[in-house]
């Protein structure tokens, strides 16, 4: 379950690593819970790691939010999340939006596609106020896997959980 985490302080630690792009406590989480496939790497009750998945459960998915908090890079924590992820939507095109860690995704199986295009529509985030609610009335849960990194501590652990919106 994604209930225990300490949002408030997952922001933080977004923002202290120069990984914010402006969403409230509140909009992280809903962010997280409207995703179909969620990896958080905890050591402890700290989350230290994050990354989702959106898919529409047949031939595209798309990844992002992958994050490791910088005091624990080059741990496998990462590759962990984003295989974990991965491994939910076999056959699958996957794609992924980023300047960063080119060589991290490279080692991933990613390429660079000639194309992409997006846009934002109407102003960024202005419907942020509101996720939090629909987030709440959802009253969703899901089933939660852990399972242990390996070649790292035993402290860290990716909980994973996986769901599919009610139609």
């Amino acid at each position: 379950s994604l209930d225990g985490i300490d949002w408030a302080q997952a922001k933080a630690d977004l923002a202290a690593d120069d990984f914010d792009n402006g969403r409230s406590p509140h909009a992280l989480r809903a962010s997280f819970e409207r995703s179909q496939h969620v990896a958080i790497a905890r050591d402890g009750d700290r989350v230290v790691g994050m990354a989702r998945l959106l898919s529409d459960g047949v031939c595209n998915a798309y990844l992002l939010d992958v994050w490791t908090m910088s005091a624990y890079r080059r741990r496998g924590i990462g590759t962990a999340m984003v295989r974990q992820l991965m491994s939910r939507v076999p056959g699958q095109h996957v794609g992924l939006q980023t300047e960063d860690a080119e060589a991290f995704y490279a080692s991933l199986g990613y390429r660079h596609q000639p194309v992409f295009m997006s846009a934002v529509v109407g102003e960024w985030l202005v419907n942020e106020p509101n996720a939090r609610l629909r987030v709440e009335a959802a009253g969703r849960t899901q089933p939660v896997t852990m399972l242990r990194l390996t070649g790292c501590p035993a402290a860290y652990a990716v909980c994973g959980r996986s769901f599919w919106p009610r139609r």
